[in-house]
């Protein structure tokens, strides 16, 4: 896909982008497959999916209390707990604002290394990583921001979040979409929102703007974008998911080269 050379463009030294069916099928790639980038929150997704695959086996529910008083699993799973970004104080009540939390992802693995009496890595590993073969990813420490991946394990990654095989599709659905919806809030690097759309563990795209995925992406995309330079989104309408690696950290460089970048990869896949 010609769309996918524009980050030879980008400010960083190492750079990588993928697209990929919901079948599996790869539609185009470009860069090194096989370098391992920081993550940063695009971490989220992958803990997420632990995180959900630990509901189904019965170690916690999404009702299951955690967190601040009155905040459950579920909250936290949609930063709605009240929880600060970084520190372990409470800016809200449960339910009242859409704040996200790195803090609610270093306490929903806390909840589930009591639940289970396994290191949160070592879940993650076996729920996730082992299973969809991702031999080159790796949790190095926050469960919320310390991931280690590499694009080929990361294309392995959005194949499953289209077609899920370590989750039923009910638990998958009710994950990709609005949870405590019409909860205002900030999307870090993009502002505020009046409808901080998110659902558990994954970002919905909805009517928000500016945004980081493509202006022509459809309300239904969900995913999340990390501080490293990193994004992956999916959009079950357009039946394809973009995973895109640098090196370089988030700032206004991104800000103006992702959306147009996105476009341009929906605009080649639809032949618009």
């Amino acid at each position: 896909m010609k769309s996918l050379l524009a980050i030879d463009s980008w400010p960083s030294t190492h750079a990588a982008a993928a697209v990929v069916a919901e079948d599996g099928a790869i539609l185009g790639t470009h860069g090194e497959a096989d370098h391992r980038f920081a993550l940063a929150s695009v971490t989220k997704l992958m803990s997420s999916y632990a995180f959900l695959v630990a509901l189904e086996e019965g170690a916690f529910e999404l009702d299951t209390p955690a967190g601040p008083e009155g905040s459950t699993v579920k909250h936290l799973l949609a930063h709605s707990s009240g929880y600060d970004f970084a520190e372990r104080k409470v800016r809200f009540a449960p339910g009242e604002r859409r704040l996200y939390s790195n803090v609610g992802f270093d306490v929903l693995a806390e909840t589930l290394e009591q639940a289970t009496q396994m290191r949160f890595a070592d879940y993650l590993a076996e729920a996730v990583f082992q299973p969809l073969g991702m031999i080159s990813t790796s949790l190095d420490g926050s469960p919320a921001a310390d991931g280690v991946s590499t694009l080929k394990d990361l294309v392995a990654f959005a194949t499953e979040l289209q077609s899920p095989t370590l989750l039923d599709v009910q638990t998958h659905s009710q994950a990709t979409h609005v949870v405590f919806p019409d909860l205002p809030g900030i999307l870090p690097g993009y502002g505020r929102q009046k409808n901080n759309t998110w659902g558990l563990g994954f970002e919905i795209r909805s009517e928000k703007s500016p945004h980081w995925t493509g202006k022509q992406n459809s309300p239904a995309t969900y995913g999340h974008f990390g501080q490293a330079g990193t994004f992956l989104w999916v959009d079950p309408e357009l039946g394809a998911a973009c995973v895109t690696l640098t090196d370089k950290p988030f700032g206004p460089w991104a800000v103006d080269a992702w959306t147009p970048f996105n476009d341009d990869v929906i605009a080649e896949l639809t032949g618009g």
